[in-house]
């Protein structure tokens, strides 16, 4: 047997991150429609002041040990149902945060599965030790509904590469939703001529506007737009609406700072995700003035429509959520490279559904630009092939982590590898799969699928964090340079 028909030395490590269905977070709960809410209301101002306090204790015994800001949570679902009270309703502190408590309930992240890992280095690297790296691991979760959101985990990756992961902590909760963010005018602009809806209304509205603006500067220019127009035409209504869409899939969350990387959550906030986040790529991005930065490419989805979107943090702390725009963003899969190329943003997508493309941009939010990368070669990816996270780079160029679908919709990971000044060349390509499904992760949610949304390399080896069927994730350990001689030739 020659070099290149021996398997290559792939490790499997021992740790399995499983779904944890105890792993709950509070969401408002609208009990059948706001028509019942009144009646809910009355219910429980009927009760006397002892029924309240029995009734709220009970509550607050059954629930504060499994969630940090429980009074938080309570008062607020009380301040978004509190103009159906009866007018001059009088209420004690007690009634109120347990009028609250009945529009609230628990949901399950990660009841169905926890999957589709991707891994980035820490941004906080003080007191690690020379060979070593702290990370972070974002996965996808999924409960009720099949509706997913994004949530991490950290570690320290030490000189052998073994896996050292923090503990992660019984709470978990969501970011704050900044109301009002900071939008750039000229963007906005952009995104408005992308999305076909710039003409002489909304420039008129966005020329009221100061070049950094806030949705409340929007809505005040929409308004004063609605009361020059005392007869308005459908162009107007039909402009407006998608003008607050715009602005509605564009916002902010932002963490306590106190919280431990795996309480956070993101869970779908916008119209457009309402179904899910999906499959976030994250990349550890360098800018070319050596600002450092992380960007993550995930897929909204609304139960009918894909929106491709774009999040940003500095500290996995607060996160910028907006759209990605242009014709070349209509698909799912899309992965950033972790610096510029020549001057311009480069990505790696699929266009079809079925073969890989990379794009090129001046901006970050605007993708037109494309170029037919690679198309389905060997039995394996007959089916479609994709990418499995953002390019590595080596000397040798860059490392390329793809998923092909072959017969019975198997799911393996291959990889390719691009050329270090011109990516859109393929140099080299495995033949046979990097990552195919054991039997023991070939059961699950769904079946036959290996599957990682982003890996690393350090200490000469490449680390994936990878998915077994849609249910589990596990994490393997190639030598690079094995991989790169496997690829080279």
């Amino acid at each position: 047997m020659d070099e290149l028909t021996q398997p290559l030395n792939i490790i499997r490590r021992q740790e399995r991150f499983s779904s944890q269905p105890g792993r709950v977070i509070t969401k408002f709960y609208l009990p059948g429609g706001e028509h019942r809410i009144p009646n809910v209301i009355n219910r429980i101002i009927a009760l006397s002041e002892d029924e309240v306090n029995v009734t709220l204790e009970e509550v607050i015994a059954g629930f504060s040990t499994r969630h940090k800001n429980i009074w938080q949570v309570f008062n607020r679902h009380f301040d978004a149902v509190k103009q159906y009270l009866p007018a001059d309703t009088q209420l004690s502190d007690e009634r109120r945060t347990l009028i609250g408590a009945y529009f609230t309930h628990e949901y399950a992240i990660q009841a169905s599965a926890f999957f589709n890992p991707s891994i980035v280095d820490h941004p906080n690297q003080q007191n690690v030790a020379e060979g070593e790296k702290r990370v972070i691991l974002s996965f996808r979760s999924t409960g009720e509904g099949h509706i997913s959101s994004i949530e991490f985990r950290s570690g320290i990756i030490d000189q052998a590469n073994e896996f050292h992961l923090d503990k992660v902590s019984h709470y978990v909760e969501t970011p704050e939703i900044i109301k009002n963010p900071t939008y750039d005018n000229s963007t906005f602009s952009l995104k408005l001529k992308d999305m076909e809806v710039l003409n002489d209304i909304s420039e008129r509205i966005m020329q009221r506007i100061p070049e950094y603006f806030s949705f409340d500067d929007l809505s005040r220019s929409i308004q004063q737009e609605l009361d020059q127009n005392s007869d308005p035409a459908p162009l107007l209504h039909e402009t407006i609406d998608k003008m607050y869409w715009l602005s509605r899939s564009n916002y902010e969350l932002k963490f306590r700072e106190d919280r431990r990387i795996s309480e956070k959550v993101i869970f779908p906030v916008s119209e457009n995700e309402i179904r899910g986040i999906e499959d976030a790529r994250f990349v550890h991005f360098t800018d070319d003035n050596g600002e450092q930065k992380y960007y993550a490419t995930y897929t909204a989805y609304n139960g009918f429509n894909i929106l491709p979107m774009l999040l940003e943090t500095h500290d996995f702390i607060k996160f910028r959520i907006r759209t990605l725009n242009g014709k070349a963003v209509q698909n799912k899969g899309m992965a950033l490279f972790p610096r510029k190329i020549k001057g311009k943003y480069m990505m790696v997508s699929r266009q079809d559904g079925e073969n890989l493309y990379i794009m090129s941009s001046d901006n970050i939010h605007f993708w037109h630009r494309t170029t037919l990368l690679s198309k389905p070669t060997y039995p394996w990816e007959f089916i479609q092939i994709g990418n499995c996270g953002s390019p590595l780079e080596t000397e040798a160029g860059w490392i390329l982590l793809t998923h092909g679908v072959g017969a019975m919709r198997k799911y393996c990971i291959g990889a390719c590898l691009l050329d270090l000044d011109d990516p859109s060349k393929v140099i080299g390509h495995l033949s046979e799969p990097l990552l195919s499904p054991t039997e023991d992760e070939r059961e699950g949610y769904v079946p036959n699928v290996l599957y990682t949304c982003g890996a690393m390399v350090h200490n000469d080896e490449l680390i994936i964090p990878y998915s077994m069927s849609d249910t589990a994730s596990g994490i393997a350990v190639v030598p690079v340079k094995d991989l790169l001689s496997r690829l080279m030739r």
